[in-house]
C-alpha cells in the first residue's frame, strides 16, 4: 500500500482540514515553527502513536471541538483479502473504496479526555439504500436469512459471496461517500480491518532534536526501523507462532473444563479462553540493538555530527538492501531536517541516498527542511511548501510550479554568480549521466571540465528537475549567458530546437546524440559492476527495445520477483548506478569517434 495523501484537521496549527499530497519522495519546506514537523508527527500518531503519541494539547487551541482527525489515503492496494474459512474478497467488492479507487482510513482522537481515545473509520463510496447499507455488519445467519428473503440462488456459505449477490439484486444501491466504523466494528468489517492493518506501510520517524542518552533515537530509530522491517518480512512465521499458542491455550482450557465438569457440572457450562495476539509494536519492542564504535565507545558518547552520520549510513545501506531484495510490505521513512549537524558533503550523500531509496518499489521518503543547500538539490516535484494565507494567517500547502518562486524567495535559493555557461538538457537523468561521464574523462584528462564540481557550469533542465535547476532557468537565462543544448536523438522535434540554438550569434551551440539516447553510450561492463548482470547495449533499439527496456527486463529477471521496471525507473537506475561505474576507457570503446569527449572539450573552451 502506497500513501497517496494525508488529511489533517484540528491538529495543532491545522484548524481547518488540509490535504498534503505525497509522492515517493516528498520534501516539506517552510520557515521555522510553520507546521512542517506537525505533518510528520500526525503520520507517526496515525501509524504508531509511539515515538510521538497524541495528547490533549494536540487539539487546535482556538477550536471548541477537541476531536483531532488524521486521514490517510492509499493506492497500490492488496488484490485480495482472505476472511474466515478461506473466503476471499476485495476492497472494491465490499464497496470500501472511494470513487477514485483509493482507500481512505480516518482516525479520530478525542482530546477532551486526559488520555485521548481513538476511533477508526473507512471513508468509502458505499451503498446507502435501505436494507443494503449494513451488510458488512451482518452475521452469517443474518445474511443467509436475507438471501432467502430475496429468493436469491446463491450458496449459503461464505459471507462475501452472499453480500455480492444481495448487492447485485438491488435496483439502486445509492452509492455515496460514507464513514464506516472499522476499529471497533463487528463481524466482517472487523475482519477486513484486521487484514488492512496487516498491509499498512511501516512508518519510521527520525526526529532532529534529541538529547544524548544510551537509548538515543539517532541510534535506536534506524535500528528499530530495521527490526520492524525484519519482523514484517517474517510475519507469516509470527502468525503461525500465534496460531499455535492460541491452539495450545484453547486445548488446555478445554481439558480444564472437562476436568471441572467431573468435579461439579453446575460450576461452568463453558470455559472459553480470550486470546489477544501481540501487536506488531510489541514484537518490535522485544528487541533492542546497541552500537559501539572504536575501542568499545558507545555511539551515543560520540559527537552529534557522528551520531547523525549513522543516518547517512543507515539510509545508504537500506537503499542498497532494498535494491537487492524484495519486500512485500511498504515502508515510509520520515526524516526531520536531515541536514542537522552535517557537513555539506554528508548532506549530498544523504540526498543521493534518499533519492535512491525512494526509487525502490514499496518505499517512500518524507523530509522536512529549511536549508537552501538541501532544498536546491531535491527534485522540484517533491516540494510541498508550507506557508500562511496572507488574509487569515491559516496554513496552506503550495506544490508544483506554484511553490518554486515562494520557496526560492523564502529560503534564499539564488543562482551562482560564478556561472559562465548554461548546460540545457531534457531531464534529471541526463544531468546525472553527463556528470558521471565528465568525471570519468576528467580523471584521465584534467583539461576536460568536471561538470559535477565546476561552479562555472550550471545545468538547466527543461522540466525544472530540482529547485536549483528551476532557479537557473528563471533567473540565469535572463542574464543571456551562453547556452549549450544536448538532447537525445530519439525525439525529432529536438532537431529544430538545436538548429535554432546553432543559428544564434552569442556563442551558444547545440548537439543531438548520434546514438538513440544517452543510455546508448553505456558499456556493458559498467552495468555488470553496478548490478551484477550483463546486457547487450546497442546504439539504436534492437527488436523495438532500447537499452532502458532491455535493462528493465534483465533487472526484474535478476531480482526474481516483481513487475518489469517502468522505463523512467530503469533510466534512473542506470543514471545513478551504472554511469558512475563508467571509465574513460569504457567510453572510448563505446564512443570511438569521441562524440561525448568533443562536447566536453567545447564546453571547456567556453570557460574563462
Amino acid at each position: 500500500m502506497r500513501l497517496k495523501a494525508v488529511y489533517i484537521k484540528n491538529f495543532r496549527c491545522y484548524a481547518d482540514k488540509i490535504k498534503i499530497p505525497l509522492d515517493e519522495l516528498t520534501t516539506i519546506i517552510g520557515k521555522n515553527d510553520i507546521g512542517k514537523s506537525s505533518i510528520l508527527e500526525a503520520l507517526e500518531i496515525f501509524f504508531n502513536n509511539d515515538t510521538v503519541s497524541v495528547d490533549p494539547s494536540d487539539a487546535n487551541v482556538k477550536s471548541e471541538d477537541k476531536r483531532v482527525e488524521i486521514c490517510c489515503e492509499f493506492d497500490d492496494l492488496p488484490t485480495s483479502m482472505t476472511l474466515d474459512a478461506g473466503a476471499e474478497t476485495t476492497l472494491a467488492n465490499e464497496h470500501l473504496l472511494t470513487e477514485d479507487g483509493t482507500l481512505k482510513i480516518l482516525k479520530t482522537f478525542n482530546c477532551a479526555n486526559k488520555k485521548p481515545t481513538e476511533e477508526v473509520f473507512i471513508i468509502a463510496n458505499h451503498p446507502t439504500a435501505a436494507g443494503f447499507n449494513n451488510l458488512l455488519e451482518l452475521k452469517e445467519k443474518e445474511l443467509q436469512a436475507k438471501v432467502k428473503e430475496l429468493g436469491l440462488d446463491v450458496p449459503l456459505k461464505g459471507n462475501p459471496g452472499m453480500r455480492q449477490a444481495i448487492w447485485a439484486s438491488a435496483p439502486d444501491l445509492s452509492l455515496a461517500e460514507t464513514i464506516i466504523p472499522a476499529g471497533k466494528a463487528k463481524e466482517d468489517t472487523k475482519k477486513i480491518w484486521e487484514q488492512i492493518e496487516s498491509h499498512l506501510p511501516i512508518f519510521a520517524l527520525f526526529q532532529s532534536d534529541r538529547s544524548s542518552r544510551d537509548s538515543d533515537d539517532e541510534v535506536q530509530s534506524p535500528m528499530k526501523a530495521a527490526i520492524a522491517a525484519a519482523i514484517a518480512e517474517v510475519q507469516d512465521d509470527i502468525t503461525n507462532i500465534q496460531r499455535r499458542v492460541q491452539e495450545k491455550a484453547e486445548e488446555i482450557a478445554h481439558r480444564t473444563h472437562d476436568a471441572l465438569k467431573t468435579l461439579d457440572s453446575n460450576l461452568a457450562n463453558e470455559l472459553t479462553p480470550e486470546f489477544s495476539a501481540p501487536t506488531p509494536a510489541k514484537w518490535t519492542s522485544l528487541f533492542s540493538v546497541g552500537l559501539n564504535t572504536d575501542s568499545g565507545i558507545p555511539l551515543n558518547k560520540r559527537g552529534s555530527g557522528v551520531r547523525r552520520l549513522v543516518l547517512v549510513s543507515f539510509f545508504k545501506a537500506e537503499a542498497e538492501r532494498r535494491l537487492k531484495s524484495g519486500s512485500r510490505r511498504n515502508i515510509i521513512y520520515a526524516i526531520e531536517e536531515p541536514e542537522t549537524a552535517q557537513h555539506p558533503n554528508n548532506q549530498r550523500l544523504l540526498i543521493e541516498s534518499f533519492k535512491t531509496l525512494s526509487e525502490e518499489v514499496g518505499c517512500q521518503v518524507l523530509l522536512t527542511t529549511h536549508s537552501p543547500g538541501l532544498a536546491a538539490k531535491l527534485p522540484s516535484d517533491s516540494i510541498r511548501f508550507v506557508t500562511r494565507n496572507s488574509t487569515d494567517g491559516k496554513p496552506i500547502i503550495l506544490l508544483g510550479a506554484d511553490a518554486f518562486g515562494p520557496v526560492a524567495d523564502a529560503l534564499g535559493v539564488t543562482p551562482d554568480s560564478r556561472v559562465q555557461v548554461l548546460l540545457c538538457v531534457e531531464g534529471p537523468n541526463d544531468v546525472a549521466c553527463l556528470k558521471a561521464l565528465s568525471k570519468a574523462t576528467n580523471a584521465t584528462d584534467p583539461t576536460l571540465p568536471d561538470l559535477d564540481t565546476d561552479e562555472r557550469i550550471a545545468f538547466v533542465v527543461l522540466g525544472g528537475a530540482t529547485l536549483q535547476h528551476w532557479v537557473n532557468r528563471h533567473y540565469l537565462q535572463s542574464l543571456k549567458k551562453p547556452e549549450v543544448h544536448i538532447y537525445d536523438g530519439d525525439v525529432a522535434d529536438y532537431r529544430d530546437s538545436v538548429a535554432q540554438v546553432n543559428a544564434r550569434t552569442d556563442g551558444s551551440w547545440g548537439a543531438i546524440t548520434s546514438k538513440h539516447e544517452i543510455e546508448s553510450y553505456l558499456h556493458p561492463d559498467a552495468i555488470v559492476k553496478a548490478f551484477g548482470f550483463r546486457i547487450a547495449v546497442t546504439d539504436h533499439p534492437a527488436e523495438g527495445k532500447a537499452t532502458p527496456k532491455v535493462f528493465a527486463e534483465a533487472y526484474t529477471a535478476h531480482q526474481g520477483h516483481g513487475a518489469v521496471l517502468k522505463d523512467s525507473t530503469a533510466k534512473k537506475h542506470l543514471a545513478n548506478k551504472a554511469f558512475p561505474c563508467m571509465t574513460a576507457a569504457m567510453l572510448q570503446e563505446r564512443d570511438p569517434q569521441g562524440e561525448v569527449v568533443g562536447w566536453f572539450r567545447r564546453i571547456g573552451e567556453m570557460l574563462i
